[in-house]
């Protein structure tokens, strides 16, 4: 598939996930992190483990458990932890720093050397990202800021391992996005019961919010970024990541009659022409890195071939039609 379509789908995760604030604020009950991050990660994951009907095997169980906890049970809770404290987007800037984590990461799991030109874009994104939200407001909560830090380094180290450790051999990734929105739902539902106790009474909006973040911001948006984990560079992906907060600065005076300075302008432009920047120049991996290594076919060719010529749109009916 061509790369610039692959990167584009890819996107579509972080703008999707900058919708979600304003879903949490104007359509769910108020103060219910742990509940949310739950109804978000649990019901989508096993809605895509019935289609998928793949269960992991062998090492792939640990494997599965340890992406679900950092790209999902711990980062959705940290997430909204940070997003409770800190004051106005402070949580977002805290976030943005998550490039440069990958950066870092990819050198000592994935040996690929940090460049000059990666460092200073993650640099000028972060920046960017600071211009468009943040605001002086209050105190820096500790807990708040270790809390956004924690969330972004929870979910860069879970972009880099799930890079590092591809899929097992014939396993798509409807199936991997399955194992760990159920690993990550499964890690928080105890949580969220012991520390708000009862579910809250949805209404309507409640239910229709709940829906969209599970099926569209989650299930779908999930299966995109893990798809293009396996078809772009770590560092790639992960500058996707400001689209987030972009997103949700643009609804945000789309849709909520909130004001854009001309700072803030100058900030949007700063960080998404730092996303363009972060995937120029760079090759892209090897068809290898989209499976568990050194998995092979019976004729001894690299299974992962056909994925040069598949689509995205046949790619998720073949996955679904296995499960039909």
């Amino acid at each position: 598939m061509n790369r610039v379509a692959t990167v584009l789908l890819t996107a579509l995760a972080p703008v999707s996930w900058g919708t979600t604030y304003a879903v949490t604020t104007e359509f769910l009950p108020p103060d219910r992190p742990l509940f949310t991050g739950m109804m978000r990660a649990l019901p989508a994951g096993l809605v895509l483990l019935a289609l998928a009907r793949v269960l992991p095997r062998g090492v792939w169980w640990g494997k599965a458990a340890v992406l679900g906890a950092l790209n999902i049970g711990a980062f959705f809770p940290l997430l909204f932890l940070a997003a409770y404290r800190l004051p106005g987007g402070m949580a977002a800037v805290v976030g943005s720093v998550g490039p440069l984590i990958v950066v870092g990461l990819s050198a000592v799991l994935l040996g690929q050397r940090p460049t000059a030109r990666s460092v200073l874009t993650g640099l000028v994104a972060a920046f960017g990202v600071s211009l468009v939200v943040l605001r002086a407001a209050g105190a820096l909560d500790v807990v708040g800021v270790a809390a956004a830090f924690a969330s972004s380094a929870s979910m860069s180290a879970g972009t880099v391992l799930t890079k590092r450790w591809g899929r097992p051999d014939g396993v798509g990734p409807l199936a991997l996005t399955a194992w760990q929105l159920t690993a990550g739902g499964l890690l928080i539902a105890p949580l969220a019961f012991l520390v708000e106790g009862a579910p809250p009474a949805l209404d309507g909006r409640a239910v229709g919010g709940y829906l969209y973040l599970a099926l569209a911001n989650t299930a779908v948006a999930y299966w995109l970024w893990f798809r293009g984990i396996g078809r772009l560079t770590a560092t790639q992906v992960t500058f996707l990541g400001p689209l987030s907060p972009l997103t949700a600065a643009v609804l945000g005076w789309a849709a909520l009659g909130q004001s854009l300075s001309p700072v803030q302008l100058a900030g949007m432009a700063l960080a998404f022409g730092a996303t363009v920047a972060g995937q120029l120049g760079v090759r892209p991996p090897a068809a290898l890195s989209l499976r568990s290594p050194g998995t092979r076919s019976a004729g001894g060719r690299s299974p992962e071939r056909r994925s040069d010529v598949a689509e995205a749109a046949p790619e998720v009916l073949r996955d679904v039609s296995r499960a039909l």
